[in-house]
C-alpha cells in the first residue's frame, strides 16, 4: 500500500541504527554511557515540584486547560523576557504557551505554510526546523549554520534563486547541534535582511540559559523593530531540567502568534494546568537553580574536553548549549557518522548522535551530549581511548551497515 503523503516526505530515521545497536548491547548486559539524546539528567528544582503538588487533584486544575496558556503563565514569560532581555511583550497578544518548543515549531509551520512555500533552514540543524515545514507541504532550502558574514551571502543567493520567494528563515543560537552562538550585531543584520526581503524570522532560543563562559546569549527581539518580523521559541526543558513536562513558548509578532494560537485551539487544550502553574513558579522563582545548572554543565564540558583529549579525541569546547559538536577522529572519518557511532556503541559502550541526522552537512561530525555525570564522562573517555588505540583492528573487522541484518 502506498505511504501517506506526509510520511513520504519524511526520510528514514537515521538515529534508529544507533538506537538498535544500543538496545542490542544493553540486552547483552553492556553498560552503555549514553551521550546521544539531549535529555537532561538533572533534577527539576524543588520549588517547581512543590508548586505542582500544591495544585494537583483540585477540581479546577484537573479540568481542560487553556490552549494558549493560562494568563499567569503568559505574564510570567513576558516578565522573564523583560528581566533577561529588556524586551516588553504583551502577554495577551504576543505570548502563547506551547507543548515544548518542538511542538511550537511544528504548529507554526502548519499555521503559516502553504504547499510549495520555501523556508530557509540551517544545515546542520535540529530536525524539527526542517521537517515541521516539510510535513506542512513546504520546501526546504538549506543555508549554513554558522553566524558569520558569509551566512548572509548564502541568504541572498537563496532569495535570488528560490521560486517562489522564501517566506521565512529559521535560526537557532545557541545552536543544536553545532553549539554556535550569535551576537547582537548578527541579529541586527538578520532583522535588516528580513525586512528588506519581507520574510519572517523564526528563532529557536531553547538554550538561552545554557551558556558556559559567562557570556549570556542575546535574543533577536532585542533588536529595534525585530517584533515586526520575528517569532521566537523558548523552552523550560533545559533551563529548569523539565524536559518531560513539555512546556515552552512562542513570543513575538502578533500576526504569527495569532495564527499559531488559532491552529493550536483546534489541536490541543494546552498542558495540564498544574504543569502550567508549576512552570509559572519556575519563571517567577529564584534563579539559583539556573546558575547551578550552568555550573554543572560547565564542569562536565571541561571534564569531557580534557579527558577525551587525553584519550586521543580532540573535541572543540562548546561555549553554550549542552552539546559538543566534534569531527569524527581519524582513522574513522571515512566511515561516516552513522557507522562510526554504531562502532562506538559496539566497541566502546558509548553512544553519541551521528551528525548526518541533523542534515547532510552534518556528515563527518557527531554530537556529544553532556547528560552524564563527570565520573561517567571520564569512564567514557577511558573506553574511547581503548577503542581508538585498537582502531586499525576495528576497521579491519567492520561489517558495512548496508550488509547488516
Amino acid at each position: 500500500m502506498e505511504e501517506f503523503y506526509r510520511i513520504r516526505r519524511l526520510p528514514p530515521y537515521v538515529f534508529e541504527t544507533v538506537n538498535r545497536a544500543k538496545a542490542k548491547a544493553r540486552n547483552a548486559g553492556a553498560d552503555i554511557i549514553d551521550l546521544g539524546m539531549g535529555n537532561p539528567d538533572l533534577p527539576t528544582p524543588p520549588h517547581v515540584i512543590e508548586k505542582m503538588k500544591e495544585v494537583l487533584g483540585k477540581p479546577r486544575t484537573d479540568r481542560y486547560s487553556s490552549s494558549k496558556g493560562i494568563p499567569g503563565l503568559r505574564r510570567a514569560q513576558a516578565n522573564y523576557y523583560e528581566r533577561r532581555f529588556g524586551v516588553k511583550l504583551n502577554p495577551e497578544t504576543q505570548v502563547v504557551a506551547t507543548l515544548g518548543s518542538k511542538e511550537g515549531f511544528a504548529n507554526v509551520a502548519q499555521a503559516i505554510t502553504a504547499p510549495g512555500d520555501v523556508v530557509l533552514v540551517p544545515n546542520p540543524s535540529y530536525p524539527i526546523h526542517a521537517f515541521g515545514f516539510l510535513m506542512a507541504g513546504g520546501v526546504i532550502r538549506s543555508v549554513p549554520s554558522e553566524p558569520v558574514p558569509s551566512f548572509f551571502t548564502s541568504l541572498e543567493r537563496a532569495i535570488m534563486y528560490s521560486i517562489p520567494k522564501p517566506i521565512a528563515v529559521v535560526v537557532c543560537y545557541p545552536a543544536n547541534p553545532t553549539a554556535y552562538v550569535a551576537d547582537l550585531d548578527f541579529y541586527k543584520d538578520l532583522v535588516a535582511f528580513a525586512k528588506k526581503h519581507e520574510i519572517l524570522i523564526l528563532s529557536d532560543l531553547a538554550y538561552s540559559e545554557v551558556y558556559l563562559d559567562d557570556n549570556p546569549p542575546p535574543s533577536v527581539l532585542q533588536v529595534p523593530g525585530a517584533m515586526d518580523v520575528t517569532v521566537e521559541f523558548t523552552s523550560l526543558s533545559k533551563t529548569y531540567s523539565m524536559p518531560g513536562w513539555r512546556m515552552g513558548f512562542a513570543v513575538g509578532n502578533e500576526r504569527v502568534i495569532a495564527a499559531l494560537t488559532r491552529v493550536k485551539s483546534y489541536l490541543d487544550y494546552g498542558a495540564f494546568t498544574p504543569i502550567q502553574v508549576a512552570a509559572s513558579a519556575a519563571l517567577n522563582g529564584p534563579d539559583d537553580c539556573i546558575k547551578e545548572m550552568r555550573e554543572i554543565y560547565r564542569r562536565r564540558r571541561d571534564v569531557m574536553v580534557e579527558s577525551f583529549s587525553r584519550a586521543g579525541w580532540n573535541v572543540p569546547p562548546p561555549a553554550a548549549s549542552m552539546f559538543a559538536w566534534s569531527p569524527i577522529p581519524e582513522p574513522f572519518r571515512s566511515l561516516g557518522s552513522v557507522e562510526f557511532s554504531t562502532l562506538l556503541v559496539e566497541h566502546a559502550e558509548v553512544a553519541v548522535s551521528p551528525g548526518i541526522g541533523f542534515g547532510e552537512h552534518g556528515e563527518g561530525f557527531v554530537r556529544i551530549a553532556l547528560v552524564e555525570n563527570e565520573q561517567r564522562i571520564r569512564q567514557a573517555a577511558r573506553n574511547i581511548r581503548r577503542f581508538l588505540e585498537s582502531g586499525a583492528e576495528k576497521l579491519h573487522n567492520v561489517v558495512p551497515l548496508a550488509t547488516r541484518r
